[in-house]
């Protein structure tokens, strides 16, 4: 990957699918818009290697993630019932007590997003732009000097920040779009971690960052079982972070480790309830109206697996990080502050 390519990008705006495209059409499209974009000279990202550095090719020192957490504010959830996301994310954060209570003015925010696949975000398979659009607003009304986007993404970059609107919401909003590139990448080692020993992770964005909210969808997945707010920070990890998948319920416990973010807000507006993660058809989501907000991400995923039909014991890594330490897989003992912007009143969480 060339050194000499801009660190902040800001792609061409997303082509949201037509209406009443079928599949075939839509794979055709898709494909095609991406092949346009990768081939834009200017944005010279023709020799992304997927897979990132290797750790033994790494000539960067080691380096450690700070703790983004908030004292005063560990164990807080808000959870919002809702079928629009933006209003859900105004109320979310006003029931938290304001975002100003996490992020003061001067603050250097990183937002880690979902931006893995080169798909439309109707297909729900990354972070809604529109909701990210939203919390960048919010981060710099509550004070933010400069809010940084980022992610490293499964298929290229920026054919991922364009399609899935990501890119445009972050330019629209104020914010920095921070692609992956190979000096980006040092190694890191997670204390009492098994897996994540001298491996590398995208640490250039975090340079300077003073706090980090994780956002995300709730999506099914075939390995993991689900993929919400401790899942999402495996878009971190370079290398051949594949050869995780064979333990993937300790990585993901590990990566909760790695990263101790201010606030995790995990999307199950709507989720992908099959054929995740990368979903690919409408079909494959359902209006699960409910938008989580908290300073805990095992708490977050646990109440987020409910969404998918499951319980926390049915997805181990939420029991594997619970044991470590990094949060709660009892959502309910975080008594958390349930708002509903529905005409029924119904709870989606009981």
């Amino acid at each position: 990957m060339s050194e000499d390519k801009p660190d902040l990008i800001a792609p061409a705006p997303a082509q949201p699918a037509e209406p009443g495209m079928d599949r075939r059409d839509f794979l055709r499209r898709a494909l095609g818009a991406g092949l346009t974009v990768a081939a834009a000279g200017a944005l010279g990202w023709g020799l992304y290697d997927p897979k990132g550095p290797s750790a033994a090719g790494l000539a960067q020192a080691p380096v450690k993630l700070g703790d983004y957490s908030i004292k005063s504010q560990a164990g807080k959830m808000a959870v919002v019932r809702a079928s629009q996301r933006v209003p859900a994310l105004q109320a979310g954060l006003k029931a938290l007590g304001g975002l100003e209570s996490f992020i003061h003015k001067g603050d250097r925010v990183l937002i880690k997003v979902n931006a893995g696949f080169a798909t439309p975000p109707n297909l729900g398979a990354t972070t809604n732009p529109e909701l990210l659009g939203e919390l960048i607003k919010q981060c710099l009304s509550a004070g933010a000097q400069r809010v940084v986007v980022t992610d490293n993404p499964i298929n290229d970059p920026q054919s991922c920040f364009a399609l899935t609107g990501i890119g445009q919401a972050t330019q629209a909003a104020g914010g920095v779009l921070m692609p992956p590139l190979e000096r980006h990448f040092h190694p890191t080692t997670v204390e009492g971690g098994r897996l994540i020993r001298d491996w590398p992770v995208l640490y250039g964005p975090f340079e300077g960052v003073t706090k980090v909210i994780g956002l995300c969808p709730v999506k099914d997945h075939h390995r993991s079982g689900a993929s919400m707010t401790m899942k999402n920070w495996y878009g971190l990890l370079g290398g051949r972070r594949n050869i995780f998948h064979q333990d993937i319920h300790t990585i993901i416990a590990e990566l909760a480790m790695l990263v101790r973010p201010t606030l995790v807000i995990l999307d199950g507006v709507v989720s992908m309830i099959s054929n995740g993660p990368t979903g690919g058809s409408p079909d494959d989501l359902k209006a699960t109206g409910t938008l989580i907000l908290s300073t805990d991400q095992v708490a977050a995923d646990a109440l987020g697996a409910t969404l998918l039909g499951k319980t926390p014991a049915d997805l181990p890594f939420i029991g594997n990080a619970a044991t470590r330490g990094l949060g709660s897989s009892d959502w309910r003992s975080l008594n958390p502050q349930e708002v509903s912007l529905l005409d029924q009143g119904a709870s989606a969480w009981a």
